[in-house]
């Protein structure tokens, strides 16, 4: 049984985690744009970093799934706020349901980690929609500010790195 693990990374703290459970797995980290045939496996790993509300190419990745229920899928997202605030779990679950089919969502093993940004290596594209989004942000009613917005607004123009590789644990315990 192959279990390869779909690792779609933009600035990095999805890949690093990818890369620690290869190392504790055994399993070969691969890039979700170099699956071939992603049916091919019977258990499919995808970590994939939040971004503007989705996780970053997880439908376009996961809709090749035929016949979900015959396979083990573990979805593991990477965002900056705290996956312990149920507040921002239920929000990203919130919008997986609707990257994802029903069947598929409801299937799958979903985690949590937290990753980390480092505002002086986005490109400018991406500079300028945080910047954008910031300006929303600070704007927002306290009430309306999720603990995803919150974690934005701290740590906006700066680097942080909240990368746990503890937190991989009950991962491996579920492969």
């Amino acid at each position: 049984i192959c279990f390869p693990i779909y690792c779609p990374f933009q600035y990095g703290t999805a890949r690093k985690y990818a890369d620690e459970l290869a190392k504790r797995t055994n399993i070969e980290a691969i890039s979700y744009e170099d699956v071939k045939d992603i049916n091919r496996y019977h258990t499919v790993i995808y970590i994939g970093g939040l971004y503007a509300g989705g996780v970053l190419g997880m439908k376009k990745t996961l809709v090749k799934i035929s016949q979900c229920q015959s396979k083990k899928v573990i979805i593991a997202t990477v965002g900056l706020a705290d996956p312990m605030d149920t507040e921002n779990t239920d929000s990203i679950k919130n919008s997986m349901k609707k990257q994802l089919s029903n069947e598929l969502y409801e299937n799958a093993h979903i985690f949590h980690l937290r990753g980390g940004i480092d505002y002086s290596q986005l490109n400018v594209k991406h500079k300028i929609m945080m910047g954008l989004l910031y300006k929303k942000a600070v704007g927002l009613p306290e009430e309306k500010k999720t603990a995803e917005v919150k974690a934005m607004i701290e740590t906006y123009n700066k680097k942080v790195d909240f990368v746990d590789f503890d937190s991989l644990a009950p991962i491996v315990n579920d492969i």
